[in-house]
Formats: C-alpha cells, sequence, structure tokens
C-alpha cells in the first residue's frame, strides 16, 4: 500500500481572505508543478500518436517529420520545437488546434515565433483550401505583417510531412531540447520583473 505524502497547503476559503504566507507555500508548489510541463506536454503530444486523422501518416509523425525538416534545414531549437509541437492542440481543439499550441508555447518563444504557430493554419490553407471549398489565399490578410514570409516558410516545411517513406528522428531526440525551451518562460504575467 502506498502511503499519501502530505503537502503543504494554503488555508484561505476566499482570496480575499489570503495572506502571504498562503502565497508562499502556493509559489513554492508551483514550481514544482511547472517543472514537470514539459513532461505533460511530452505526454499530450504522444496521444497524437493514435490518430491520421485520414491523413498518410499519424498526427505524431507529421510533427516528427515537421520538427525533423527543420531541425535538418538548421532552424534553431526554439523554431524546432515550435515545429514539433505546432500541432498539439489537434487532440483538444479541432477548430482552433493552432491557437491552443500558440498559447502553450508563449511564455517560452519569441513573438515572431509565437505568432507563426498562431497563424500556421491559415497560412497552411494555401496549399488545399482551394480543395474544401476555401480561399486558398485567406493568409493575404496579413500581407503587411513582419512575420508573414516566416510563416509561409513554415508551412512549406509543415505541408511537406505527410510522407510515410520519410526517416524523422524520434521523439526522444527532441525531448531534451522541449524541456531546455520549455524550462524557464521568456514571459508571463506570473514571471517577476526584475527590480
Amino acid at each position: 500500500m502506498s502511503e499519501t505524502v502530505e503537502r503543504p497547503q494554503a488555508t484561505f476559503t476566499s482570496m480575499e481572505n489570503s495572506t502571504k504566507e498562503d502565497w508562499d507555500i502556493i509559489g513554492a508548489e508551483a514550481a514544482g508543478y511547472s517543472a514537470e510541463l514539459p513532461d505533460r506536454v511530452l505526454d499530450h503530444l504522444r496521444l497524437l500518436a493514435g490518430d491520421t486523422g485520414g491523413f498518410p501518416v499519424t498526427r505524431l509523425e507529421h510533427s516528427l517529420q515537421t520538427a525533423t525538416r527543420c531541425f535538418e534545414a538548421g532552424k534553431d531549437e526554439e523554431y524546432v520545437v515550435c515545429a514539433l509541437l505546432h500541432d498539439i492542440g489537434d487532440t483538444l481543439g479541432s477548430y482552433n488546434h493552432a491557437d491552443i499550441a500558440a498559447s502553450i508555447l508563449e511564455p517560452f518563444v519569441s513573438e515572431e515565433n509565437h505568432w507563426i504557430v498562431a497563424h500556421h493554419g491559415i497560412f497552411q490553407g494555401y496549399y488545399f483550401f482551394q480543395h474544401i471549398g476555401l480561399d486558398r489565399n485567406l493568409r493575404e490578410q496579413y500581407k503587411d505583417n513582419p512575420y508573414f514570409d516566416a510563416c509561409a516558410e513554415f508551412c512549406r516545411y509543415d505541408q511537406a510531412a505527410f510522407d510515410p517513406e520519410f526517416v524523422s528522428k524520434p521523439l526522444e531526440f527532441f525531448e531534451p531540447m522541449v524541456r531546455r525551451v520549455m524550462a524557464k518562460p521568456k514571459k508571463s504575467i506570473y514571471k517577476r520583473k526584475a527590480s
């Protein structure tokens, strides 16, 4: 029989009655939980192995192919991690997967990489929207955005990552990169400003 370890807990029942001591406890517990974020993200990414969605490869294999193509093209680690995680929202956000991936990555990546992930769904449409009755040039609404060309470039890797014969690097190859990129947020409302 395993023993349950009692963890410290705040004592308030309403935040307006909380104390600094309560928030010290919460902060210490949150630090440990946050450190496990890469594990939870990788576990969620593994869920993509169970579905093809009708594509020639599983959603996980598509993610691995995209990340491998970016890695082999010499893209930096943050970009490669964005490529790996760009479709992680597929399982919970069938109608807004790009938004979910972008939200997960936002605290850890540059503004440009965040914008690429957030908009890749519309930009990817350039390659297939005409086949489903949509405007393939929908991305043109962003033509004046400074990240337009970067997102179009990302989608060239993304749109080509459905090849059953392609040899992807395994997820284990990318795990250390995910851990490094997600080790410490660059921006967050919860991140203290340097004094």
